[in-house]
């Protein structure tokens, strides 16, 4: 009997990597949740995972240290012995400023979280994932943010150029693995109510930015959660390279 799909879902303790690590254990995955800091909601989210008939793991690990992300890619196979999936969703944001009061140390620790971070992630799944290392395959998905077309001026120029980065990452590894059996693709989601504003010091912020939303509403982090599970499915097979705007027509 073939062994289920594993999935790796990065910053998988609240908000969007939450939902995507639910949606991805309902559809079949083995999940590996992984958490930088808060080891409670992700022991809790693998426990209501598990309740449910779902297989799951917590695995702790900052993505922007390269040796976490090793140890963490160590712990999956050793759980799991394969990984299929991958999506690469920790990221963070910083206080609202602009570029001249920014510090290299908000700089450094934004780039290397939310670039630097999902590349190295991406590194370890090829190394397993590609058929030119014997792999049999996978998917890798990234959040992006429609911020990397909006450029968030006067707030977080930085947190955009960082999601742009990703746009243009996604697109390079996409043509590079082609031949090798994984897909990449991202999904860039527009204002989802989750307390990521909160960290940035902004609790409001999408209840306060929804009339400049076409549809006038903030998303919801399961929405993006499909939409990342639909480009880890067989039903977008012939997908690679593609960045998917859910951000209600912004």
């Amino acid at each position: 009997m073939t062994a289920a799909k594993s999935l790796l879902v990065t910053g998988g303790s609240r908000g969007i990597g939450a939902a995507v690590a639910r949606l991805g254990a309902a559809a079949g995955y083995r999940v590996a949740v992984n958490f930088a800091a808060n080891e409670e909601a992700a022991s809790k989210l693998v426990d209501d995972i598990r309740a449910d008939g779902g297989e799951a793991f917590a695995v702790g690990g900052d993505v922007g240290c390269e040796n976490d992300v090793l140890a963490m890619f160590a712990a999956v196979d050793e759980r799991y012995g394969r990984l299929d999936a991958l999506v690469n969703n920790a990221g963070v944001v910083d206080r609202k400023s602009r570029v001249e009061d920014m510090s290299v140390d908000r700089l450094t620790r934004m780039m290397r979280i939310n670039v630097i971070g999902p590349i190295l992630c991406a590194r370890e799944a090829v190394r397993r994932m590609s058929t030119r290392h014997g792999g049999q395959g996978g998917a890798i998905v990234n959040i992006s943010s429609v911020a990397a077309l909006l450029g968030s001026a006067g707030e977080y120029v930085d947190y955009a150029a960082s999601k742009g980065a990703i746009d243009s990452f996604t697109i390079g590894l996409a043509r590079e693995v082609a031949e090798e059996g994984i897909r990449v693709n991202a999904v860039r989601p527009g204002t989802i109510e989750t307390d990521i504003h909160a960290s940035g010091g902004q609790p409001d912020r999408a209840a306060r930015v929804a009339q400049f939303i076409p549809m006038k509403r903030p998303g919801a982090a399961e929405e993006i959660a499909r939409a990342a599970l639909f480009l880890l499915s067989e039903a977008s097979s012939y997908t690679t390279g593609a960045i998917l705007d859910v951000s209600g027509g912004r």
